[in-house]
């Protein structure tokens, strides 16, 4: 799309080197919010100012490709059908899955209990830190949040998973046949 020109960058997911026009830039962005609102894109916001630092301050950008095999996101979840098998079969060198090109973060959870990626206990979703801890500052977050195996739980049968989910309803319009 022409709005995340000229970069294309996810937002959801980046690795910055921190240096004086790295910690302008991020300065920057967090005294953008009009331009948050205006947007409603923190993506968008973003990537102007990639543009921006890139021609007045020579910040050096590189995105990765939506295809990367490293760093797989939704895209290839969308439209990449034999690359997600190859994932849950445990046969691709994945170092982190970010779930863009996804619309909401309701799907984005659902999809990745779908496919064995997801490590969360549900009672740790949607709280905040103190009311999992109970207070407690000394407390790890991971002692009380993370799983050693996934949550692997059907939701939508048109849809990668780890298992089948003929009983799930259809996310997406069935497709012809």
């Amino acid at each position: 799309q022409e709005r995340y020109a000229p970069y294309s960058a996810n937002s959801g997911f980046y690795f910055v080197r921190a240096n004086p026009r790295t910690q302008h830039l991020f300065r920057h962005l967090l005294y953008s919010g009009d331009l948050l609102n205006a947007w409603n894109s923190h993506q968008q916001v973003l990537i102007a100012l990639l543009a921006e630092y890139n021609s007045l301050m020579g910040l050096k950008v590189k995105v990765f490709a939506k295809e990367t095999e490293l760093f797989p996101g939704g895209w290839l979840y969308h439209r990449q059908k034999n690359e997600m098998k190859r994932i849950m079969k445990g046969e691709s060198n994945l170092y982190i899955f970010h779930m863009s090109w996804t619309e909401n973060k309701r799907n984005k959870l659902n999809f990745f209990q779908q496919i064995g990626q997801w490590y969360v206990q549900e009672t740790c979703i949607g709280k905040h830190y103190n009311d999992i801890v109970g207070g407690d500052s000394t407390v790890s977050l991971s002692t009380h949040c993370c799983l050693a195996e996934p949550v692997v739980i059907c939701h939508y049968r048109d849809k990668p998973s780890m298992i089948p989910c003929n009983d799930s309803p259809y996310l997406d319009k069935k497709r012809g046949k």
